[in-house]
């Protein structure tokens, strides 16, 4: 029978310690092998909590790692850590349209999108959420001009 493992690791920075060591003792995989191979998987979201599960079975595992949130990884691109108490009126980060692709393409399979104009519109709307100006604007106004082709050449 399959005993799987869902934890929070961050990115790059998992160890044998707790909640890892203690949850793989009882299997017969060598933990120090996936602890490595965590640490492989999540190492481009070094500072940031990770959603992964490890799945074991027969003395085999295998690692899935989920995507942080949106926010998560705005603010880790911005590097702040709490967004705006009043974000329609008050911002606390700026983002360039560089830094909006970044964050849409490392989002982009857990996003509705189908390509990154449109992830990048997605990611606009949770900067609207945490009082993130994006070239200097409103993120609603910079999705609009999204529309309008303005951004095509960092974003196509």
């Amino acid at each position: 029978m399959a005993e799987t493992i869902e934890l929070l690791v961050e990115g790059g920075k998992a160890t044998a310690g707790p909640p890892l060591g203690p949850a793989l003792g009882p299997t017969d995989i060598n933990v120090g092998e996936v602890v490595q191979a965590i640490n492989e998987e999540t190492a481009d979201f070094e500072g940031t909590e990770v959603p992964v599960t490890v799945t074991v079975e027969d003395g085999e595992y295998e690692i899935e790692v989920g995507l942080p949130p949106t926010s998560a990884l705005i603010k880790d691109e911005l590097g702040f850590d709490t967004g705006s108490g009043r974000p329609q009126a008050e911002f606390v980060a700026e983002m360039t349209a560089e830094q909006l692709k970044k964050v849409a393409e490392m989002k982009a399979d857990d996003l509705l999108s189908y390509d990154t104009k449109n992830a990048a519109k997605e990611v606009a709307g949770s900067c609207v959420c945490l009082g993130v100006k994006i070239e200097g604007e409103d993120p609603r106004e910079a999705a609009r001009r999204i529309d309008e082709g303005e951004f095509d050449d960092v974003l196509a």
